[in-house]
């Protein structure tokens, strides 16, 4: 079942999550499809919420961010783990961006 997949890749990447300090869930409803919540226990207000779906192109499954960019394929979890932790790691905390304001 397409369903029982996207959920397992979720669990994949709630693993490669939790060995890095972010607190993350699978949440599955009644009424949508089952999404990663993802929150920085040290700035709970630093939370997003991932889905896994095929790109509309092809079958290949993506992970997604909750406005819809596609935000990493589902065969390198670690990979799609290292940019949540840096989208919801505090300003304070990130390196030195030179002053541009940018995130690196």
């Amino acid at each position: 079942m397409v369903a029982d997949r996207r959920t397992g890749y979720l669990h994949e990447l709630e693993n490669e999550l939790d060995t890095r300090g972010l607190i993350a869930r699978v949440v599955q409803t009644r009424s949508g499809p089952a999404f990663l919540r993802v929150v920085n226990p040290d700035a709970a207000s630093l939370a997003e919420d991932v889905t896994c779906a095929p790109a509309p192109e092809s079958h290949d499954h993506y992970y997604w961010w909750s406005w819809g960019e596609r935000m990493h394929r589902v065969d390198d979890p670690g990979g799609a783990a290292v940019k949540l932790a840096r989208v919801l790691q505090p300003l304070s905390a990130r390196p030195d961006d030179g002053g541009s304001g940018k995130v690196p």
